[in-house]
């Protein structure tokens, strides 16, 4: 492989999409998220040296329909009336920008966007804490993590975006996705 396959931006999206087929539902979710036209391979979690994060409205421009294209998805369904739903991709970003850092996926029921988000960001940022050697008591509060990473100097941000949703009342299928996408132009 050489260094064109390592992406030189990435940016977030997310979607819901509701209907009585759970695979139409999904499509829906990636319709809402704008990329349902193209091929997705699902990769793993790691935000490239050197990569730029970018506004969803920048990043869709790079997309054409039909193309390949590697994304970070947390997805989650349910057709249970009135369930919430979440999911989340978290992002750490390290404050040397010649070092990679750490995407996490996360979907889970029951929780509020602010409770998801929260939570990949905090898998996102202790994954990175742990290859830079941040030390850090993991029972601690996401709040004192955050101060501890701060204060190293070692973790210049953390971030995330949510998606959302309450089963449809009626029992449709009701997806959710929030998803990295790898940019390579």
């Amino acid at each position: 492989m050489s260094k064109d396959m390592v992406p030189k931006k990435i940016f977030f999206t997310k979607g819901v999409g509701k209907h009585k087929e759970r695979l139409t539902s999904f499509e829906l979710a990636l319709r809402d998220a704008g990329i349902a036209a193209q091929n997705l391979v699902r990769v793993s979690s790691i935000f490239p040296p050197q990569c730029k994060l970018v506004p969803r409205s920048q990043g869709l421009k790079y997309l054409s329909p039909g193309e390949v294209v590697f994304a970070v998805v947390a997805e989650n369904s349910t057709r249970e009336p009135h369930r919430l739903l979440a999911a989340s991709i978290g992002v750490a970003i390290p404050a040397d920008r010649n070092t990679y850092g750490y995407l996490s996926e996360h979907h889970s029921f029951g929780e509020t966007d602010d409770s998801a988000g929260e939570y990949a960001e905090e898998l996102a940022a202790e994954m990175l804490a742990t290859t830079l050697n941040v030390e850090f008591d993991p029972d601690r509060s996401w709040d004192e993590k955050k101060e501890i990473y701060r204060i190293s100097n070692k973790i210049v941000r953390t971030a995330n975006i949510t998606q959302s949703a309450v089963g449809d009342k009626r029992g449709l299928w009701s997806t959710v996705i929030a998803s990295a996408v790898l940019i390579f132009d």
